[in-house]
């Protein structure tokens, strides 16, 4: 067993759209549970194999509130959070508040939304083909389509959806840099908002799950004010920003080489849930190839033959969990047909992602959409020149322009974001 290189410093360096840094493979290898130094200069618990991955996911040693709270060790490469939010909570207090907004994202609950899902994406695509030339996929589809769809399902008026997708989008940068002061403008700005919303709600309650956690409030005194507000744009951030990434990246996918994998698709519409399925796995959503929240250990706990002691920082790779050999075969290759495919790229355990169904069924329509309308979709500019934002949770395209039928760019880049 080889000892932790110098230069394994989290996050590790080359991490992209396409796959976690090369290095996770070798520490998969050697050292699947190894201690890191972080940018923020704590060092961390680095676990890369799928198993540990897992199983630590779902075990109530490792704590959320416990890297949140006040005097809470600075980890590098992680997002600011506050303890209020669900992501920051352990149970009992995350079971709770789970259970107030569970029901509207039960697989039931999500298929009464297709139809409307199915509408809205409809209505950007037929814009989009009205345009015709190159066209900005993020911008175009990729960014409205979630916004629209938790917008409605959270109350929030189509007008303010932009200005609250530039407030998240800032929330959701790294802590690296200037002590985190970015994320925290676009947290007070977030906050600033619900909490006008709120008042307008409660002033003039309306058929959407806001007005429904608001009577949670006021009525039955199941959370608090600060729970509401920070409950509101962690619902609304994590309902669209992630779906958008994940939309963008997975069509670059498919189209950064060759056209092959996008044609296969429209030959039979019939292949795109399971294709959706290895897009979740394959394509690394994550800049810092974990989900960016960071867990500190309430008691020792043995993994791979080592302790993790009371305290210690642990980071969970789900990037590299999704390429493990002894899970995935072939595990770096890009497999539409994928059947074994039990990837954890919605998180396991009381962290599971809530909105898992909600975000397969609008990467399934939007992907649907796609290839049905455009399947000699392909990109506008080299992928050498498509801008990314820097310093995010995410990897996160700035613009993705694309064109199709007989018209050229001509290499024209498009600015956006």
């Amino acid at each position: 067993m080889t000892a932790p290189q110098e230069t394994d410093v989290f996050p590790l360096t080359g991490s992209t759209y396409r796959g976690p840094a090369p290095r996770y493979a070798e520490l998969r290898a050697e050292q699947p549970v190894v201690k890191v130094p972080t940018a923020g200069g704590v060092d961390a618990w680095l676990i890369t194999r799928y198993e540990d991955v897992r199983r630590l996911s779902a075990d109530p040693r490792l704590s959320r509130a416990l890297a949140c709270g006040p005097g809470a060790p600075r980890i590098g490469g992680t997002m600011h959070t506050t303890p209020e939010m669900i992501i920051s909570l352990d149970s009992p207090e995350h079971s709770r508040l789970r259970k107030l907004v569970a029901g509207a994202f039960t697989l039931r609950r999500v298929e009464r939304m297709r139809a409307n899902v199915q509408k809205v994406t409809d209505e950007l695509l037929d814009d989009m083909e009205a345009k015709g030339g190159t066209v900005d996929l993020v911008q175009q589809l990729a960014l409205p389509l979630p916004l629209t769809v938790i917008g409605e399902l959270l109350g929030v008026p189509s007008e303010d959806l932009r200005k609250f997708e530039k407030w998240a989008r800032a929330f959701a940068t790294v802590d690296d840099r200037a002590g985190g002061e970015e994320s925290l403008n676009g947290l007070a700005k977030l906050s600033e908002y619900i909490v006008g919303l709120i008042a307008d709600k409660r002033a003039t309650p309306t058929d959407d799950m806001l007005s429904e956690l608001i009577a949670a409030r006021d009525n039955d005194d199941r959370l608090s004010e600060p729970e509401l507000v920070t409950f509101g744009f962690t619902l609304i951030g994590a309902g669209f920003d992630t779906t958008a990434n994940q939309l963008a990246n997975s069509v670059l996918a498919l189209l950064a080489d060759g056209q092959e994998q996008w044609r296969w698709l429209a030959e039979d519409r019939g292949r795109i849930p399971t294709a959706v399925e290895e897009l979740l796995r394959h394509v690394n959503l994550f800049a810092t190839d974990t989900s960016g929240f960071p867990r500190i250990a309430a008691e020792d706990i043995e993994v791979g033959g080592v302790t993790i002691e009371k305290g210690d920082a642990v980071l969970l790779a789900l990037a590299s969990a999704n390429r493990d050999e002894t899970v995935f075969t072939d595990p770096d290759r890009l497999d539409l047909a994928r059947e074994h495919n039990p990837h954890i790229s919605f998180g396991h355990g009381v962290h599971y992602c809530l909105g898992k169904h909600l975000g397969r069924m609008e990467m399934e329509i939007a992907l649907d959409g796609l290839v049905r309308r455009f399947p000699d979709l392909r990109l506008a500019v080299p992928e050498s020149e498509l801008p990314w934002h820097n310093g995010e949770i995410n990897h996160t395209l700035t613009s993705l322009p694309v064109t199709w039928g007989g018209r050229r760019s001509g290499g024209r880049r498009l600015q956006g974001g």
